[in-house]
């Protein structure tokens, strides 16, 4: 058999056989709440003055922003609009859109990243992950390997996690909304612990602020004692969030061969390197060195330059000029039941 060729291209664009979906159609009272809940959310955007404004507004009109808030919701529309609030307020804060690249840069250099994604569900803590490849329907793919660390626990690790998140969904095809988890417990021990005020802050983070992000959790190389751990807690979890995780799946036929890690059985015979794995995600996102978008990107914003540390001041009620109102929201090519990461 010969062997497949080594490189370190990062995958950062889905394959010519993906189609983007599945397909839902929202229906006219959905599609009502959906805009009656764009309608609050104007209401809450900082004042023009902010320099944070015009980041907060690009990411309140995102075509997914709101309807994810609405499917999390159930479509109770009161509950809606109290996640979405919630999720301002904190990004205001932590500005995800703006995380200067070097910062937190050091967290890749083993293709880590720390997470408590799956603290409940997973026990992963310190993890090796990259983002590379998309599976069928277009979502890109989160490789998470438990185990390698070369940093001690930090808030930066936190920034990290979150740096990395704001990318996949960066890297998302037009209709997609959902990103791929493939968690790898080969060679893996469970000897590292993040301190638990960190790791709750990564759960509140997961759980509130990116809602709806979860397509599949495909779990391998489960060992044996946590085999048995996952199914004592199988009743416990929600019925959703249940149906998305897989152990030990055929890869093959939910990501194309052309995009699966040759590591599990796929073609994309992919060797990590640090500076290079890391210089092409920041350029296949456009992400300026101070933590904007180069000039020319679809998501540049012609403003003067952004503090990423000191919080926003707090929101005007006037709403958004009618121009700016409620963008046309994409009915197509969204998943009816994707939850939350850590639902």
């Amino acid at each position: 058999m010969a062997t497949t060729a080594t490189t370190n291209k990062v995958l950062t664009v889905p394959d010519d056989s993906v189609k983007v979906g599945p397909i839902h159609n929202y229906s006219d009272e959905q599609k009502a709440h959906i805009v009656a809940l764009k309608e609050y959310a104007d209401t809450l955007l900082l004042p023009e003055s902010d320099p944070y404004h015009p980041w907060e507004r690009r990411w309140l009109n995102k075509p997914d922003t709101m309807p994810r808030y609405m499917r999390s919701a159930k479509w109770n529309l009161p509950d809606a609009k109290k996640r979405i609030k919630a999720t301002i307020e904190w990004r205001r804060e932590f500005k995800p859109d703006l995380i200067v690249p070097e910062d937190v840069r050091i967290e890749s250099e083993t293709g880590k990243m720390y997470s408590t994604l799956f603290k409940t569900t997973f026990m992963v803590f310190n993890v090796s992950s990259i983002i590379n490849g998309f599976d069928k329907d277009g979502r890109p793919i989160i490789y998470m390997r438990p185990g390698r660390e070369n940093t001690e626990t930090s808030p930066r690790q936190l920034r990290h996690l979150v740096w990395c998140l704001e990318r996949a969904k960066d890297l998302m095809p037009p209709g997609q909304e959902s990103l791929v988890i493939i968690v790898d417990y080969k060679s893996t021990t469970l000897r590292t612990n993040p301190s638990i005020s960190i790791a709750r802050k990564v759960l509140h983070i997961l759980q509130q602020h990116y809602v709806e992000t979860l397509g599949r959790a495909l779990v391998v190389n489960l060992p044996m004692l946590l085999n048995f751990f996952y199914k004592g807690i199988a009743p416990f979890l929600d019925p959703i969030t249940r149906d998305k995780m897989r152990f030990n799946p055929d890869l093959l036929e939910l990501i194309p061969a052309s995009h699966l890690d040759a590591d599990f059985g796929g073609e994309h015979a992919y060797e990590f390197e640090p500076r290079s794995y890391w210089d092409q995600i920041v350029e296949a996102c456009g992400i300026a060195p101070d933590g904007t978008r180069v000039a020319g990107h679809p998501d540049a914003i012609p403003t003067a330059s952004i503090s990423n540390s000191e919080p926003s001041q707090s929101a005007s009620s006037s709403p958004l000029s009618p121009s700016e109102k409620v963008p046309n929201v994409a009915v197509n090519n969204i998943e009816p039941h994707t939850v939350a990461l850590t639902a």
